[in-house]
């Protein structure tokens, strides 16, 4: 031996999965319909179409947005159909529910494009640490979509990981 340091790590097959890497960098806001109720109550068609009518919709342009009603109220689907039909040319996702559901529903929008075929038979690890606020349902779904291609996936640092499935030979 020559004394030589061998990164053993950086020479393996490895495939690192890095979720940050699908995290959406664009602003999140909300939109809670008690501000758009008619006395604090339901939703009065006449005078809610004006105030969609009415409205900024530029505030949010390139935003991810998220639509609720954060008190008891009488809230026709209709009502959210309509801000969505408003926000949808200018933002970049809107849902109904809370900022948990515009994560799930960011993270399905970018798994959806991973080209799994280049995970066929390699050996992946799904990165732990994390410095974005990567949900843990990120972690399930990608779990999902790799374990019918990968021969073994792996949860954590390539230098340190915890073994999670390996496929059965034959």
């Amino acid at each position: 031996m020559n004394g030589e340091i061998v990164n053993r790590v950086a020479k393996s097959k490895l495939i690192s999965f890095d979720l940050e890497e699908y995290y959406s960098q664009r602003k999140r806001v909300m939109i809670d319909l008690k501000d758009w109720l008619y006395q604090g109550l339901i939703i009065k068609e006449k005078d809610f179409r004006e105030q969609v009518k009415n409205h900024d919709w530029s505030f949010y342009s390139e935003k991810n947005v998220a639509i609720v009603c954060s008190v008891e109220a009488i809230v026709p689907t209709w009502a959210y159909m309509l801000l969505t039909i408003s926000l949808e040319p200018v933002v970049n996702m809107v849902v109904l529910g809370d900022f948990e559901q515009l994560e799930i529903a960011l993270f399905n929008q970018a798994l959806a494009k991973v080209d799994l075929d280049k995970f066929k038979d390699a050996k992946v690890v799904v990165n732990g640490c994390s410095k974005l606020p990567v949900p843990d349902y990120a972690y399930v779904e990608v779990t999902r979509l790799l374990r019918p291609y990968a021969s073994s996936i792996m949860f954590g640092e390539p230098c340190s990981t915890v073994p999670l499935y390996k496929a059965r030979k034959g």
